[in-house]
């Protein structure tokens, strides 16, 4: 196990409860991250029961689960239920004599042949039920379908207000992959990053534990790996947007995220790219953050503009890189030549705006307090208007504190470059932003840093402005993973 203490934690200290009562978990987070590795190992370390579900007939998993409680039980012959009340009151039955994990594992499949099944549960824990009060069973609920279990214990779901645990298990962040992977330098660990992110299983199970020998071989790596129509990586872009049940139009979703990756990040622009007016984005961009599959970043000066990224780096590398070249991909014997067509958009659509997200990640969880003034209330991306010029500034980074008075200063603004060297004429970019957002005044913007990211490196002239002025923070590569 990797770098699951807290999830761990979390399920040890519930399963362990003795008080009295039957209570409910819920366990969710995308699929390959690890969720049915730390529940199995749950079960087997403490005697419970693990059942997982299939897509399948209400009646087959009746049989399914039913066969399962028997084996578990040590019964001559597989038990018989009729429906899922009866399995409901079976399980809370195993908790009689002492506290016992109960998992459910992709509890969607059988609520999809079954839509009834959360209310069964629901009422199974209700309050002064007998069934209820004298069971000790710790049951959990666990499934991959993000926008599923996201609603599990939302709104009026039948089971809101019933879980005493609510897990989601996320992927590794940047660090923690390229201690996965076993990567030591930075760049390269940011550009496997960039495409694999920091599901677990990429390395394991679909890349085999083949991962870059070292910067020279990162292109071999990515031709051998998810460009390579023989490995698992080569499709599984397309296989998790097939996971979402509430995806049907598979073409409509692929074509919104095909628009984000290729920079269209505000729902103005993702409309103009499919030919569809702004309003009909509503439903589909709810469905894919729901999914889990899209976020919302906010725009640090301005209330009413929301721009899009996706969460889920091999999807973006999918949609920037391989799909414009998919038959060529599945059919060519160089995958090396259409990989060296393709850098350019690697770079700029992939790697670019990654970079960036990093950058805002590390500003907001990791830097130390002293690099920015004080600890950061949120982080985001900007948009500043310069009336004078009749044009306005991306900011990259806007980094807001939090003071004694409930105001929000702005700490730090911030440029991020991947491929590109920064000197003097960036820092004087930022300077001109921050007068900008001083007259209009902005809080604090008269005293915030001004950072630099790049995973480059920093001109001469800039290390030198940056060693006599400790308002400039410079950020390289290495430093991120510090």
């Amino acid at each position: 196990m990797f770098d699951r203490d807290r999830e761990w934690s979390a399920l040890t200290a519930f399963a362990a409860d003795d008080r009295p009562g039957a209570t409910l978990g819920v366990v969710s987070g995308r699929r390959r991250q690890g969720k049915t590795f730390l529940l199995r190992a749950l079960c087997q370390a403490t005697g419970g029961f693990y059942f997982a579900a299939d897509q399948a007939a209400d009646g087959e998993s009746l049989r399914r689960i039913g066969a399962a409680l028997g084996e578990h039980l040590g019964a001559p012959a597989p038990l018989e239920f009729t429906d899922w009340h009866q399995v409901v009151d079976a399980l809370l039955a195993l908790g009689r004599e002492q506290p016992v994990p109960v998992v459910i594992d992709e509890f969607p499949y059988l609520a999809k042949a079954n839509p009834t099944l959360p209310s069964v549960v629901q009422n199974a824990l209700a309050p002064l039920r007998r069934q209820r009060e004298a069971s000790r069973t710790r049951l959990l609920l666990c499934g991959s379908a993000m926008s599923f279990m996201g609603g599990l214990l939302s709104g009026n779901a039948p089971l809101r207000g019933r879980a005493g645990l609510e897990l989601l298990v996320p992927t590794l962040d940047y660090r923690l992959a390229a201690q996965f992977w076993g990567i030591d330098d930075p760049v390269t660990a940011l550009k496997v990053n960039a495409i694999v992110g920091g599901t677990p299983a990429y390395r394991r199970e679909y890349a085999r534990d083949d991962t870059p020998a070292g910067p020279d071989d990162f292109d071999a790596w990515v031709q051998r790996t998810v460009l390579s129509p023989t490995s698992p990586l080569f499709r599984e872009a397309r296989y998790l947007l097939a996971d979402e049940p509430d995806i049907q139009d598979t073409g409509l979703y692929h074509s919104v995220l095909a628009a984000i990756a290729d920079g269209n990040a505000n729902r103005g622009g993702i409309a103009s790219y499919l030919g569809r007016k702004s309003g009909d984005m509503a439903h589909p961009l709810n469905v894919l953050e729901d999914s889990g599959l899209i976020a919302k970043e906010p725009d640090a000066f301005k209330d009413n503009r929301t721009t899009f990224h996706i969460t889920e780096p091999l999807v973006t590398f999918y949609h920037a890189v391989m799909r414009p070249i998919w038959s060529d991909l599945e059919h060519t014997a160089d995958p090396a030549r259409l990989w060296q067509r393709s850098r350019r958009r690697f770079t700029g659509n992939v790697l670019g705006p990654h970079f960036e997200h990093v950058c805002r990640h590390w500003t907001r969880h990791i830097a130390e307090e002293h690099l920015l003034g004080d600890f950061p209330h949120r982080v985001q991306p900007g948009t500043v208007n310069d009336p004078a010029a009749k044009t306005s500034h991306e900011v990259d980074v806007v980094a807001y504190g939090l003071d004694d008075d409930n105001r929000q200063p702005i700490l730090a603004i911030g440029e991020a470059k991947w491929g590109e060297t920064m000197g003097i004429a960036h820092l004087e970019r930022l300077r001109h932003i921050r007068a900008l957002l001083a007259a209009q005044g902005r809080h604090g913007a008269e005293t915030a840093r001004l950072a630099c990211y790049s995973a480059t490196g920093f001109a001469d002239d800039l290390h030198a402005e940056a060693e006599k002025n400790s308002e400039i923070l410079l950020v390289g590569a290495a430093d991120l993973y510090r």
